[in-house]
């Protein structure tokens, strides 16, 4: 270990003892509203995250040769989208996903 890393993490720089240390007093709770039936209903629960989606991807393993990677990589973000958009375009369509030969 280097002379210069701390031994412990940083300091969120306020007084943390001083807050876990305070005992809550009767008084304090006369400041908090009474939760009546009105509050409870106008509540939301909020799951958080992406909704899901209508035709999820899957992740594939594929071999391509370098210079097909490269000139993909060179058309710079987004680039697998892209490929994954020109793929789609060039499928087969059909029942069963074959070409008539």
């Amino acid at each position: 270990m280097t002379a210069s890393k701390r031994a412990s993490g940083p300091s969120l720089g306020s007084d943390l003892k001083r807050v876990d240390g305070h005992v809550i007093q009767p008084a304090e709770y006369d400041e908090l509203p009474e939760l009546d039936d009105e509050m409870l209903a106008r509540g939301k629960v909020n799951r958080g995250g992406r909704p899901r989606s209508a035709n999820p991807k899957r992740l594939i393993s594929i071999r391509l040769t370098e210079d097909v990677i490269q000139r993909w990589r060179a058309t710079g973000p987004g680039w697998q989208t892209r490929m994954a958009e020109s793929l789609s375009r060039l499928a087969p369509t059909g029942s069963g996903g074959q070409t008539g030969e």
